[in-house]
């Protein structure tokens, strides 16, 4: 029988690997001419919001890759 709250750690283990995966690999980095034409289209106050936002999105992006993968590689060779 499963605990309830097992899909919940399932979720909460890949979103902690998305986590030290987004500290090891570096998040990418816009140009300063290309940042800077970011944060005035997207009415920013200086660079360092554009970098969060960028952080975050590639954290989430991460995130979404890892949750893919493990589920398909869960689902393929270790489920019984």
């Amino acid at each position: 029988m499963k605990h309830s709250l097992e899909p919940l750690l399932t979720l909460a283990g890949i979103l902690l690997m998305a986590f030290l995966s987004v500290l090891l690999l570096p998040a990418p980095a816009p140009g300063l001419q290309l940042a800077q034409s970011l944060v005035q289209r997207f009415h920013l106050l200086d660079l360092t919001q554009l970098y969060i936002i960028l952080y975050c999105l590639w954290f989430l992006l991460l995130g979404a890759v890892e949750f893919f993968v493990v589920r398909f590689i869960w689902k393929r060779w270790l489920a019984v």
